[in-house]
C-alpha cells in the first residue's frame, strides 16, 4: 500500500547535532517541509558518503525551508562517537535521529527486522506532515543529494501550483505541464 499522502505519526525520539543532544518530537517537523533520511548503521561503507553528499547539498535543503533528518537505529550516544571519529561524519551539522526501539523505522515501514536496521529509505514530508514523495533502495545501493533535492523543489512547486506538474527531469524554471484533454496522446 502506497504512503503518499500518509501522516507521520507521533514519534519522540533523540538526536544528535553540532555537539549536543536533543529532543526531537512530530510537533518540530509541523510548519516546514522535511526530509527523513534513513539508512542502516553507523560506521559502515556506503553510509558515510550518502550523509557527506546530503551535508554538501544541506544549505540549498535549508535555503528552501526544508530540515534534513538522518535516521539509522544507532543511538544519540553512537552517532556521537561517529561524528567525533569519521572525517566525513565530523561535518555532519543536520540532526541525526536515534531509533534503537525502531519506532521510526517500523511507522516509515523500512525496518529490516532480521538485521534490526533500516532499509536506505528517503522521505519527503510537506509541513502538514503528510509524506509527498518516498523512494527505498537496497542496502547495497547509494543515494544522490541533489537528486532528492530536485524531488523536494518539485513537490514545493506542485504544493504551490496544484493546477501543474513536473515532468521528468524537472528543474526550477523549466515548463510544466497543465493536465487537460488536450495534452492526451500529444507527449
Amino acid at each position: 500500500m502506497s504512503m503518499i499522502n500518509r501522516e507521520v505519526s507521533d514519534f519522540f525520539v533523540q538526536a544528535y547535532q553540532n555537539g549536543e543532544f536533543k529532543t526531537v518530537t512530530r510537533d518540530d517537523i509541523l510548519g516546514e517541509w522535511s526530509v527523513f533520511f534513513f539508512y542502516p548503521a553507523d560506521f559502515t561503507f556506503v553510509c558515510p558518503t550518502e550523509l557527506s553528499d546530503l551535508q554538501d547539498k544541506y544549505e540549498d535543503f535549508k535555503a528552501a525551508g526544508c530540515e534534513v533528518y538522518s535516521i539509522s537505529t544507532d543511538t544519540h550516544f553512537v552517532h556521537k562517537a561517529w561524528h567525533d571519529t569519521s572525517e566525513k561524519i565530523g561535518k555532519i551539522t543536520f540532526p541525526m535521529l536515534a531509533d534503537p526501539n525502531h519506532e521510526l523505522c517500523e511507522d516509515f515501514e523500512v525496518m529490516i527486522e532480521s538485521d534490526g536496521m533500516a532499509e536506505r529509505g528517503s522521505f519527503i514530508i510537506n509541513p502538514e506532515g503528510r509524506i509527498v514523495s518516498y523512494e527505498v533502495s537496497a542496502g547495497n545501493v547509494g543515494r544522490n543529494a541533489d537528486e532528492l533535492f530536485r524531488k523536494l523543489q518539485a513537490c514545493q512547486f506542485v504544493a504551490e501550483h496544484g493546477d501543474e506538474v513536473c515532468p521528468a527531469k524537472w528543474q526550477p524554471g523549466d515548463a510544466t505541464l497543465r493536465p487537460s484533454l488536450d495534452l492526451v496522446g500529444r507527449l
